[in-house]
């Protein structure tokens, strides 16, 4: 059961937008209600779980609300035990677990905990998070790591593999969700931002580059509080660009730094930098002026086409899996309150049976009960099957978002390269200019000479800079081009095993609810050929 105690005032940062849908109220009392009257009258009733299972559910829809919307197929396949964590199932990762890096990952124990002294303006006010125990086991050793992590711990991992692997699909980790954290009762909430957090730390674990890397390594290993990364506040990064504006704009300070240049200039250290590639952004869509440098890779192109073609597919499909989980989910239900009005038809029967016709009524309506609650039974464990093999559409839903990540990292790569190669031909022209100015004077103009040789220094940095800008920029082609191929090698597989698996839990469960009620039909044939009898 779940606690009724309200949601707790969560540190900042600590939301979860990874949410669950759960069961309404009134089908949980049906299904209850159900339960317990139904045991009462048949042995083979007395075997349903006195709660409704709880299912997880797809992800948000616009139009969707976590309060009432059916249960549906996302957070099923969730709750089921990921390939790390030893489970037999059989869903299309577990084909892929077999080269990872880490043979076991798990993220439980969940545990409040309180923020320092420090951090807390008023005296025994201080906020509180929840930290999770996060275990792990690498290939190849005997020894199990577990060390105490808190959500904000994972957004810290998040930002340094986006920095690090630029280029690639690198899988989102979970939104954080402060209004559902407020909303959802706290219990429920921990353990869905839990089940998203393992579920993140085993697709980053999949990932060829990623699992293997010491950013990774170190957040399943490293003993104590993770550190944060220097100004990671927006607020603070925009007054360090703010306060280094005016020495770039004397010239006191270096205006592309090759290092600089590895890393997006959105980051706002360098506001120099954003304006000059928001102008070269601006020229390049707006005034139609041709940048010195393009996007030249058809095949990157075309690909980058489908994909987007390929993603509206998967859209439109995630929908209609959605909403194929709920009439399976209605089918359960509604076969469940028949069930439940022929066990009370049946009792009603039984108690008022004055004739031996009455009591040959009350036994079918009991058997087609029996049959309706068997019925039902399968309607919903069918469900559960739908969820685990349809969820592959949403899995690869979620992989788009990667994608997008990428290919945003590809083009700021190209804007970085474009800005500083229209920088040179820039500087290059005022040289022009300047020296073409001095021969006009008589000795020549020592002041614009001087002038000359700080622009020609300038261009030396800018030129390196450039140098830099152009190696990662064909890094982060080459992590695309890979990545593509890998995408386009997992999508056939894992499409093939979700429709494979879907296609024989249908056929199952279909047979299996035919027998049941096949079997009713031979046992109430008698009372069908007695009915003949009296026609005749």
């Amino acid at each position: 059961m779940m606690s009724s105690t309200a949601p707790p005032d969560l540190a900042a940062g600590d939301g979860d937008g990874d949410g669950y849908m759960t069961l309404s109220l009134a089908a949980a009392t049906t299904a209850s209600e159900y339960a317990s009257v139904a045991s009462t009258f048949d042995p083979l009733l007395s075997a349903l779980p006195s709660s409704p299972p709880t299912h997880a559910a797809f992800p948000h829809s616009p139009a969707s609300s976590s309060f009432v919307d059916p249960p549906s197929y996302a957070d099923v396949a969730a709750s089921s035990s990921s390939p790390h964590s030893g489970s037999s199932s059989a869903s299309p990762r577990s084909a892929r677990a077999a080269g990872l890096e880490y043979t076991f990952i798990a993220v439980s124990d969940p545990a409040p905990e309180t923020e320092p002294a420090a951090t807390s303006l008023v005296p025994g006010s201080a906020p509180t998070y929840i930290s999770y125990l996060v275990t792990s086991v690498r290939r190849g050793e005997h020894r199990r790591h577990a060390v105490r992590r808190r959500f904000r711990d994972f957004v810290t991992l998040a930002d340094r593999l986006a920095e690090s692997f630029r280029g690639h699909f690198v899988p989102p980790r979970p939104d954080k969700n402060t209004v559902e954290s407020q909303v959802m009762q706290r219990d429920e909430f921990v353990a869905q931002r839990r089940a998203a957090l393992e579920r993140y730390l085993c697709r980053l674990s999949e990932h060829p580059a990623i699992g293997p890397s010491d950013e990774f390594r170190v957040f399943l290993q490293a003993e104590g509080k993770m550190p944060l990364p220097s100004s990671t506040d927006v607020a603070s990064r925009m007054l360090d660009g703010a306060a280094r504006l005016p020495r770039q704009l004397l010239g006191e300070e270096t205006v592309s730094a090759p290092q600089d240049v590895l890393q997006p200039a959105k980051g706002g250290r360098d506001l120099l930098r954003i304006f000059k590639e928001l102008k070269q952004s601006v020229v390049s869509d707006w005034v139609g002026v041709k940048p010195p440098l393009v996007e030249e890779d058809k095949e990157f192109l075309e690909k980058k086409q489908k994909l987007q073609d390929w993603e509206q597919q998967l859209t439109s499909s995630s929908q209609q899996a959605e909403a194929l989980v709920k009439a399976q989910q209605d089918m359960g239900e509604t076969m469940g309150t028949l069930g439940l009005a022929l066990i009370k038809l049946t009792k009603f029967e039984t108690e008022e049976a004055m004739y031996g016709s009455q009591r040959i009524r009350a036994a079918d309506s009991k058997r087609i009960a029996t049959a309706a609650v068997k019925a039902s039974r399968a309607c919903r464990d069918l469900n559960t099957q739908t969820v685990k093999y349809l969820d592959t559409l949403h899995e690869h839903l979620g992989i788009m978002l990667s994608v997008h990540t990428a290919f945003n990292d590809r083009a700021s790569a190209l804007l970085t390269v474009q800005t500083l190669m229209s920088d040179l031909a820039s500087l290059q022209s005022r040289i022009e200019k300047l020296e073409a100015a001095a021969l006009k004077i008589f000795g020549g103009d020592r002041s614009r000479l001087r002038k000359v040789e700080e622009l020609r220094e300038t261009i030396r940095a800018t030129e390196d800079a450039k140098c830099c800008a152009l190696r990662e920029y064909e890094r982060i082609k080459e992590n695309n081009r890979s990545e593509l191929h890998r995408l386009d090698r997992e999508r056939k597989v894992d499409m093939l095993e979700m429709l494979k698996g879907y296609v024989k839990s249908q056929a199952a469960y279909a047979e299996k609810i035919v027998e049941c009620w096949e079997t009713v039909e031979e046992e109430t044939s008698g009372y069908a050929r007695r009915a003949d009898c009296i026609a005749r």
